[in-house]
Parts: C-alpha cells; sequence; structure tokens
C-alpha cells in the first residue's frame, strides 16, 4: 500500500501518502510459517517411504472396515508403474534436498539441460525459470548424478517405446514430472515415513523445507558462508544465514571445542608475590661515591671499622651521608634564601 500511494503521488494523482507512517512488519519475528529442517535420518526415511508407498497402498485396503488389511496381488505391469512412480517421487525428493532447487524450477527441467559427464555433473537452469532470472548451473554429487543417468536411461526406453524416438521432442521432455500436487503427496509422505509434520514448537515441513535442509546441510558440514550462499543462488549473505539454516541443526557445542586451550600458571606472575617487582624497582645509587668490592678482614679489623663508624655518626649527627644516603646539595648558581624581613608580633 505504501509502493501504491507512492507510485499515485509520482503520477499525480494524489497529493499525500496517508500510508507513511505505517511500521514495517518485522518478518523475522512474526513469521506466518516457520520451517524447519530435515536431519539426515529423517531425511533418509522420506525417501524410503516415497519409494515404498504407491506400491505399499496400492496393495492395502485404504477405506471402509477392511482399511489396513492386505488385498490381492497386484499385476506385474501395475507392479513396474507404481514402482516406477515411487522411484520418481524419491529422486524428485532426493534432487531437491542436494541442489536447492525450488519446486518450480526443478519442473521446468528438461532432458537437454542435463550434462551428466563422469566428471563435472551439472543440471543448466534458464533464466525463464529461475526465480531471481539470472540462470544458473548447479553442480551434481557423484552419487546423484549416477542415479539420474538411470533415470534417463529408463525414461528413454519408455519414450521410444510410446511416441517413437525423435531428437528433437526427447531434449525438450520434461525430466520428472513433478505433480502439482505435490505439497499434498508429501504430506502422506512425511505420514508414511512416521515424520510428524509440525514439531514441539509450531516449526512445519512441507516441500520447500527442502531447500532449507539443503542450506543447513551446507553449513552443517563446515561450508563457508559465501559458497553456501552461491549455492542457494541468494543475493543476500543474511537471507542464506538467518532464513536458509536452521541453527539447531548446527552442532555449536562442537564448534566450542575448537578454541584453544588457555591454562593458567600454577604460580602468578601478577601481585604482590610477582618475581618482576624487585627487578624493576628503582634503586638510588650516590653517583658521588665509587663502589668496590670488599676484601676480606679478619674480625679484629672489621670490630675497629665499626667504632670509627660509631664515632662519625656521634660527630656529624645522626642525618649523616654514611647513614642517612645521600644528600642533595642546592646548585651553586642559587643563593641560599634569607629571610631580609623581621616581623614583630604582638602578644595581644
Amino acid at each position: 500500500m505504501i509502493g501504491f500511494a507512492n507510485w499515485l503521488i509520482r503520477h499525480q494523482r494524489l497529493a499525500a501518502n496517508q500510508f507513511s507512517d505505517v511500521p514495517r512488519v518485522d518478518i523475522r519475528s512474526d513469521r506466518r510459517r516457520e520451517r524447519r529442517s530435515l536431519r539426515v535420518e529423517e531425511l533418509r526415511r522420506l525417501l524410503l517411504a516415497a519409494k515404498e508407498r504407491p506400491l505399499a497402498e496400492a496393495e492395502t485396503v485404504r477405506r471402509g472396515p477392511r482399511k489396513g488389511r492386505r488385498i490381492a496381488e497386484v499385476s506385474d505391469e501395475r507392479r513396474n508403474e507404481l514402482e516406477r512412480l515411487g522411484w520418481e517421487r524419491a529422486l524428485i525428493y532426493k534432487t531437491l534436498a542436494l541442489t536447492g532447487l525450488r519446486r518450480g524450477e526443478l519442473a521446468s527441467v528438461k532432458i537437454g539441460q542435463l550434462d551428466l559427464g563422469e566428471e563435472a555433473a551439472r543440471v543448466r537452469i534458464h533464466a525463464a525459470d529461475e526465480k531471481a532470472g539470472r540462470g544458473a548451473e548447479i553442480p551434481l554429487r557423484p552419487d546423484l548424478a549416477r542415479e539420474l543417468r538411470e533415470w534417463r536411461e529408463q525414461k528413454r526406453l519408455c519414450f521410444q517405446n510410446t511416441v517413437g524416438f525423435v531428437n528433437d521432442s526427447w531434449a525438450t521432455t520434461p525430466l520428472f514430472n513433478v505433480p502439482e500436487g505435490l505439497v499434498r503427496i508429501f504430506d502422506r509422505d512425511l505420514k508414511f515415513a512416521g515424520i510428524p509434520k509440525r514439531d514441539s514448537d509450531g516449526r512445519t515441513l512441507d516441500v520447500h523445507a527442502l531447500r532449507l535442509t539443503f542450506g543447513t546441510h551446507l553449513s552443517e558440514a563446515g561450508v563457508a558462508p559465501r559458497t553456501a550462499q552461491a549455492a542457494l543462488r541468494h543475493s543476500s549473505i543474511d537471507l542464506t544465514m538467518n532464513v536458509y539454516t536452521d541453527p539447531r541443526l548446527l552442532d555449536v557445542a562442537a564448534a566450542i571445542e575448537t578454541l584453544p586451550d588457555l591454562p593458567i600458571a600454577e604460580e602468578s606472575t601478577v601481585g604482590p608475590r610477582s618475581k618482576l617487582a624487585p627487578l624493576l624497582a628503582p634503586n638510588v645509587v650516590d653517583s658521588s661515591q665509587t663502589q668496590s668490592i670488599p676484601d676480606k678482614t679478619t674480625a679484629e679489623s672489621a670490630v675497629h671499622r665499626n667504632n670509627a663508624e660509631e664515632s662519625q655518626v656521634q660527630k656529624n649527627g645522626p642525618l649523616a651521608a654514611s647513614q642517612a644516603g645521600p644528600v642533595l646539595e642546592p646548585p651553586i648558581r642559587f643563593e641560599r634564601t634569607t629571610c631580609s624581613l623581621r616581623m614583630n608580633c604582638s602578644t595581644n
């Protein structure tokens, strides 16, 4: 509404924007739907459930009093069809979780956009089919590339048997048949796998949560944020780190353990017992006297010297230089201060 009112002002259809004082909503604190990421074991259970559920439900009564009971075996042709359907759904989920593609982007991928070489397998997304409109080349893991090669070969056999082999039409054939109701199918696969759609904190799982799972597993594996941003094709690193990374799956405790060890020494080098204090304390030495190494004397000469020092102290007073340290005399260029004024104090 704010943007629309600004457009009206620019085209002189409105005098003032009545919505300019409306505050912005913080989408991080007021999300309508908060997704969570799938753990590795949950993702494996989901892929297995997606592969087995079509055939398992075809062989089980789904409604009525006999719900849940096994019915007669299906035909071989029907079994092959259901197994192929389950394989396709599992490959759809796996491709979304290992590439970060959106559902619409994966639905637009054609056979001709695949480059499944042994060394550098990748899939090309046209600019018209990408959300940002720039186009991209998505690298593929070797195991995913191998399964996609097998899927493409099976699809080629089916294509030749139905409409005949034509190079142009084969290159424009969709890689997967992504159904419009994939959201409901995803919910049924979650239930079949025993994975709750909503956790205790109210966070949910849907098809787009596979893209969140892709970003979270990149951060959990220690991938640099800038590299993860390029893999998710985000224009902002904030979107990669704060929206498409589930912090609850990151091992923060293990990251803290990588910090350096900082032991505290047993004997402190700071305080009153410091060994550095005597070395750094100032020592006043009389520069007018020279120091010499005393010779060893007898006990009689030591007593005679002590008596002489005592007599010198009595003659010069208690503040002699030999006992009280060096005496600081005033500079020669200054006269001694004398009192030239005599004050007569009254006794009153």
